[in-house]
């Protein structure tokens, strides 16, 4: 069989690329695999699984009889992710670290070294679809509605999409697992990672002390009557209800607490009680940061956007002005929060998003 050209494809040990390297192989690519070292900090910490990764992910590649290398991407990840990440948040903001790392390194710096090793393409486990058609590339949502993930790969650059390869755009997750069993991968059975990327599953402001300054001050009710302390305001997101630490408060209805507002002038947070309480609310955001996967001639449409990656498509208004979006919902959104990502969509299209800036 004739090659379809040399790919690199990023390996990490999980079942998803380790299935993306087996269909490649299959389909006649010459593949072979790289294991991005992102994060160095804490290699010995009981939350940290690159070590048990990197085994996996060599395991897999002998399984394949695919060469495996290994780069050191942690420095070029401190500089522009993790610094980034930890300004926002002392700026009272939440930033998404995923949408940056795959912008700034699985498709920037990780790509970068592929182009220039002479790799024909790069690949990737992410559940999403690519078509490129006379010379423009569009990105479309994974065929597993609940896998998706081209809410996290909005922002990367299209030169890096038209040369990117996604074996399981078509897929199901069941179906994944089921090949990969069939085919006796040893990650078959391995449970999907989660938290912060490259840093992964740990207790997050216990994670975060070690970086972000501690600034205590007053948490408000909507009234302004204090109604408990909080730690710093970085360590808070909109919506939050747990670890408020307000309880027994006298003349309280039972309704749990949960953060509405930063007010980062007088180091206060405002927290209200109701899951849906008003200033929970808002109909309307603008953005800063914007990205599209392709320019579009439109600048005001009907479309779909989202403001978490968990969340249904909403209905709304787009305007794209001045570099960046204006988005008017038909329904109220809950806990929309600045630094995170409204991304849209037109139908089964991504057509980029922005960093939320102003919610009204």
């Amino acid at each position: 069989m004739m090659s379809k050209g040399k790919v690199l494809l990023g390996l990490s040990g999980g079942v998803d690329s380790s299935v993306a390297a087996l269909i490649l192989k299959n389909e006649g690519y010459k593949v072979d695999a790289l294991f991005m070292r992102n994060w160095e900090d804490d290699d010995g910490s009981p939350y940290c699984s690159i070590k048990e990764d990197f085994l996996d992910a060599v395991f897999v590649a002998n399984q394949l009889k695919i060469d495996l290398e290994e780069e050191n991407f942690s420095q070029e990840y401190k500089d522009k992710v993790f610094s980034y990440f930890l300004k926002e948040l002392e700026l009272g903001r939440t930033p998404n670290p995923d949408i940056l790392c795959n912008r700034e390194i699985k498709f920037d710096s990780f790509f970068n070294h592929a182009m220039n090793s002479g790799y024909d393409f790069i690949a990737t486990g992410h559940y999403v679809r690519n078509k490129t058609l006379k010379g423009k590339t569009s990105l479309l949502k994974g065929k597993d509605k609940t896998k998706d993930q081209s809410y996290f790969l909005h922002s990367v650059r299209g030169e890096a999409l038209a040369k990117s390869i996604f074996p399981l755009g078509d897929l199901n997750k069941s179906k994944v697992r089921e090949i990969a069993k069939r085919e006796g991968l040893i990650t078959s059975e391995k449970k999907d990672s989660t938290g912060i990327c490259f840093i992964g599953e740990r207790p997050f402001p216990e994670f975060l002390n070690n970086y972000l300054s501690h600034n205590p001050g007053k948490i408000e009710d909507e009234y302004g009557r204090q109604i408990g302390e909080h730690k710093g305001l970085p360590f808070y997101t909109l919506g939050q209800r747990q670890g408020l630490g307000i309880g027994g408060l006298k003349d309280s209805k039972d309704s749990p607490w949960y953060v509405a507002k930063k007010n980062l002038k007088e180091n206060i947070l405002v927290a209200v009680q109701g899951n849906n309480h008003p200033l929970l609310l808002s109909k309307e955001l603008d953005t800063i940061n914007l990205s599209l996967v392709s320019t579009l001639e439109e600048k005001e449409f009907y479309g779909k956007a989202k403001v978490r990656y968990r969340q249904e498509d909403q209905d709304c208004l787009i305007q794209i002005t001045n570099k960046k979006l204006i988005i008017k919902f038909d329904k109220l959104q809950r806990a929309v929060t600045p630094g995170q990502s409204v991304v849209i969509y037109k139908e089964e299209v991504c057509l980029g998003g922005g960093e939320i800036n102003n919610i009204y």
